[in-house]
């Protein structure tokens, strides 16, 4: 087991929490447990761990909103997306752990801001026309998103700007978004593995800390409709933040 303090197993407890309930409650709410993992652990062996985990929250995503699922918009993504992520395997392997964790910091920083840019677009979205999914776009965001998933676990906010550009219903979103991340993350394991990134510390570490994705999953499911969503999103974005600017310095 990786020896850890108290402190930084309760920050993965939290994290692992926080992906259960964002799997199946608040889309893109698993950016917090991306600062979290890689504030503690080295930033490549974070990218890994977290990885198994999100697997144990796609199940429970693929449970709730397989159904609702629209395969044209995922086969359309698919090459910019399978591209991004061969371009995120060639800077994992090239670059250092110092290198990575500054990278996965950059990252937050750019997710935060394109979280905070979408929903400001949603409160205009009454007066904001929609765009049409076209190639470029499905090329530009597919790219983006495949990149930032293989680094950093992180392509959730890139897809969720996808949607809202296309004007996606809620519950195509939902499902689309499921089933997009349960295929990625799956496809990322032999990348990783090849990395030699799931060694025996992490896989044990995992073991641990997936009851509670599940609990969290749970969770999720049960409190969606009653959340106070935004207050539970303006404390991600300011801990996410804060964790981001930790991993720049």
């Amino acid at each position: 087991m990786i020896g850890l303090e108290p402190l930084a197993w309760a920050a993965l407890g939290v994290a692992a929490l926080t992906i259960g309930v964002s799997k199946t409650a608040l889309p893109g709410g698993s950016i917090l447990a991306i600062a979290l993992f890689a504030t503690v652990l080295p930033a490549r062996t974070s990218t890994a761990a977290m990885l198994l985990l999100l697997i144990v929250g796609d199940v429970f995503a693929l449970i709730t909103y397989r159904r609702h699922a629209h395969w044209p918009t995922l086969l359309r993504l698919a090459p910019a997306v399978v591209a991004g992520l061969l371009a995120g395997f060639a800077f994992l392997a090239l670059a250092g752990d110092g290198i990575v964790r500054r990278a996965i910091g950059v990252i937050l920083l750019a997710m935060i801001a394109v979280t905070l840019w979408r929903r400001w677009r949603q409160h205009r979205a009454d007066a904001v026309a929609p765009v049409p999914g076209g190639i470029l776009l499905s090329g530009v965001y597919g790219t983006l998103g495949g990149f930032t998933t293989m680094v950093a676990n992180a392509g959730g906010p890139v897809l969720s700007m996808y949607f809202l550009a296309t004007r996606t219903p809620v519950q195509v979103f939902l499902g689309t978004s499921a089933w997009f991340f349960a295929i990625i993350n799956l496809v990322k394991i032999p990348f990783l593995a090849g990395l030699g990134l799931f060694d025996g510390h992490v896989l044990l570490m995992d073991a641990v800390l997936a009851p509670l994705v599940v609990i969290g999953a749970l969770g999720g499911i049960r409190l969606a409709k009653r959340m106070d969503q935004v207050l539970f999103d303006r404390i991600v974005i300011a801990l996410t933040i804060a964790g981001a600017v930790y991993l720049l310095f």
